[in-house]
Formats: structure tokens, sequence, C-alpha cells
């Protein structure tokens, strides 16, 4: 079976068209998301018009949860609070129902999926370091051979085992070894922040027991557009060209 596993949209239409049409040249038989299909982005209902569509199953992120009254976001800073309310104001009753129905977890054909760490689902740690992946240690049992992740925008990966603990393991491909989990950051669809502004997206291979990489170019002018002509922050428009 090949999975195409993608996160953080964040309402980039022209980014989330871009990894569609890739993903139906590689012969996925399944599709995740893992959250954050809105914020920031200038086409919420757009994006999650396409997931709905599409996917097998799409985890509660951040956003999504702040858009859909899940979670508190007034600590938020100033443009971001900004955003998500925004964001609320445009996104239709049938897409607001979908966000409040995901789930912060699926656990399916022994993988694992959430939009941060696996621990404490609610706040949405992220997992940047070997330290960081190294307390899933105690879970050990409940994870998947896989837990897939998304919240960072970054393309971090560790091999996690019993006896040695945590290591970094290095993209675009990674080969998955016997008597060790894994727990993988795929990058971001619509805001890459990993210094390479290109859509991010990857596919696991359960039959090769590889998970791969794709880095996408897209029109990030006309995503970056939109956003200026909106009441959205510029910033958010600004930052597409960077990846950052």
């Amino acid at each position: 079976m090949r999975i195409g596993i993608f996160s953080d949209v964040h309402s980039n239409l022209e980014a989330l068209e871009t990894v569609v049409e890739f993903y139906k040249e590689q012969n996925i038989d399944k599709y995740i998301c893992l959250g954050d299909v809105v914020g920031y982005g200038a086409n919420p209902n757009a994006c999650c018009d396409i997931v709905r569509g599409m996917v097998s199953h799409t985890v509660l992120g951040n956003h999504d949860a702040a858009v859909s009254d899940r979670m508190d976001y007034g600590y938020y800073y100033d443009a971001a609070r900004k955003a998500l309310n925004w964001h609320r104001d445009q996104i239709n009753e049938e897409n607001y129902a979908w966000l409040r129905s995901l789930s912060y977890r699926v656990d399916d054909d022994g993988l694992t999926y959430c939009h941060g760490s696996p621990k404490n689902l609610e706040d949405f740690d992220y997992i940047f370091t070997p330290v960081q992946a190294e307390e899933l240690l105690s879970d050990w049992d409940s994870l998947g051979q896989v837990t897939f992740i998304g919240h960072s925008h970054l393309t971090k990966a560790f091999s996690l085992h019993r006896d040695n603990g945590a290591r970094e393991v290095t993209p675009p491909v990674i080969h998955l070894e016997a008597d060790h989990k894994y727990v993988v950051t795929v990058g971001s669809v619509g805001q890459p922040r990993d210094n390479d502004n290109r859509a991010c997206c990857t596919i696991f291979d359960d039959a090769e027991q590889t998970i791969t990489y794709f880095r996408l170019p897209y029109n990030i002018r006309q995503a970056a557009r939109k956003i200026f002509q909106s009441e959205l922050s510029s910033d958010f428009g600004k930052r597409l060209y960077f990846g950052v």
C-alpha cells in the first residue's frame, strides 16, 4: 500500500492543488491529512472542500481547533489571532461542522497520525529534537510503527529504539528498520518553514518500508497576491517566498 501523507495546508489553494496533481501520478491507495487545513492563507473553504473529498482521515490541527471554536487562541500573537478570526468568519457551515468533527489522533493499519506530539494531544506540542522524541519511549506499546505528525512545518524525523533511545534520520528517503519505531514530521504543503519554499508532501510505501519526501514548486506569487488583497497580514504572503 502507498499512502499519501501531508499536513499544514493553511488555506494555500495553489500549493494544495499542486500536491493533489502530483499524487494523482503516484499510484496512491489512501490519503491522510495531519491537520491545519485552515489558517494563514486566503482560501479556507476551497482547501477544506478538497481535503474532505480526498482523504481517508484528517486529524485536528491547532488552527482547525481554533477556527471551529474548540480551543482558546486569545494568547496567539496579534496577526495570527486576527487571521483565525478572519478564517472563522469565512468558513461555511459544512466545513465548520467537519472541523468540529475531527479527532486529535487516528491509529490505522499499524500507523499513528496526529498533528503534534502524541503525548498530551490537546497541547499540540512540537517534536524538534532527539530528546523530545525520546520522551515517546514511555508510550512505546501504544504507538504504531510510525507516528506521523505535522505542526512544526519542518521535515524532522527520528528513529526510536527501546534500548538505544532516539536518533535523527535524514530525508528525503527514510528506510524503516526492524525493531525500531519512528516519529516523522511530514513538512507543510502550504507554508514550509525549513528554508525551502516549495510545497512538501510524503509517501509511505509499506511494501518497500520507506517514507519519501517530495518538494514541489507551485504558484507562490498567486497565493501571496490573494493574501495581500485580503484582510490577512501581508507577512503571511511574504514568508511564502522564503520558506520561513
